[in-house]
């Protein structure tokens, strides 16, 4: 049963959502609820939730087409839960709530931290280039922190299937391309051929992020990164598919029009080099790095995945949000670069 939903606040009752945390938290809110939609996200849907007094996070997936495997409510919330109190810095998991019945979809509350998400180039430029520097740099520290933690020790050891980690990771964007077919792209399939055919061997394995780049981070007043977000492709695998997805956010979208996507990065806007981000993870890591070109080139291929959902779920009118009439003309460049990169290769 889908949950009502106000104008204001598509996916989010907050009545519905107060009387659920009044009998499964009691006393945890203590005026009328107020929320407002976290504009930035390109996938999972966030609000910021006030009673006035205390602000918490709720999290809950995209209106309409969702993806089996994505979107996973749950699996954000036991990353958060398993990485309390690790050098990884996460926001508090609060309560999960897997019934539908409340909102139309499972969803999670959170704490909130206080700080800034830079999603722009109007709020990288307020840096100095000594803060852009240092912060590139803490950003591949904490990386390198998060893929050092032995999964086990954090109650993770069955969270992930690291044997054929990369041809199943293959496989499964390719088949995220088809549940989101609405056009062809050129060269995508190639690009999905190509990699499923010169898979590398693998290293280590760790705790993957998924999705890690500047503007899914908390930077605090004091330019310290005070949290990680957004663990909804988490898993237990190759972690050097976070440092391929990475420098593709920061180098990948360079120059191309209309981009939602990401800005305000890279060394066009006074960051570091990507080269210059391998150089630093190299510093605080073991990981044979040989084989980069490969996971970069990956990387091109699941943004492009990704974006290609995002574009299929605009044109059904099923995504919130401002940007989005442009996301459908970044794809076909990203794929693009993917090919070039292993063709380099």
């Amino acid at each position: 049963m889908n949950a009502p939903e106000t104008d204001e606040l598509p996916g989010l009752d907050l009545h519905r959502l107060r009387a659920y945390l009044d009998v499964e938290a009691p006393g945890m809110v203590a005026g009328e609820l107020t929320g407002e939609l976290v504009q930035g996200g390109r996938s999972n849907l966030t609000y910021i939730v006030s009673d006035g007094t205390e602000q918490w996070v709720v999290r809950r997936p995209p209106l309409g087409h969702v993806l089996a495997t994505a979107h996973d409510m749950s699996r954000e919330h036991r990353m958060l839960t398993a990485l309390a109190g690790t050098r990884v810095p996460v926001p508090r998991a609060e309560l999960l709530c897997e019934n539908d019945e409340i909102l139309g979809a499972p969803f999670y509350v959170m704490q909130h931290v206080p700080g800034t998400v830079y999603r722009s180039p109007e709020q990288t430029e307020t840096l100095s280039g000594q803060q852009r520097h240092d912060l590139s740099f803490q950003l591949m520290d904490v990386l390198a922190d998060l893929h050092s933690i032995d999964p086990a020790s954090v109650g993770l050891a069955e969270f992930g299937r690291p044997d054929g980690f990369l041809e199943r990771q293959v496989r499964r964007w390719t088949k995220q391309l088809k549940a989101s077919h609405s056009r062809e792209v050129e060269g995508i399939d190639v690009l999905s051929q190509r990699l499923a055919a010169t898979v590398p061997t693998g290293g280590p394995v760790g705790i993957v992020h998924g999705d890690y780049r500047l503007d899914n981070v908390i930077v605090g007043a004091d330019q310290r990164i005070e949290a990680v977000l957004d663990w909804e492709m988490a898993t237990i695998g190759d972690p050097l598919t976070d440092l391929g997805l990475l420098a593709v956010y920061w180098e990948g979208f360079s120059g191309l029009p209309n981009n939602p996507i990401a800005k305000g990065v890279g060394p066009e806007n006074g960051f570091p080099s990507s080269e210059q981000l391998f150089a630093r993870y190299a510093e605080r890591s073991d990981l044979d790095l040989s084989d980069l070109d490969w996971y970069l080139a990956f990387g091109f291929f699941k943004i492009a995945v990704i974006l290609e959902g995002i574009h299929y779920r605009y044109i059904q009118n099923q995504t919130v949000g401002e940007g989005f009439e442009h996301v459908g003309g970044l794809v076909a460049p990203l794929v693009a670069q993917g090919l070039a990169t292993l063709k380099e290769a």
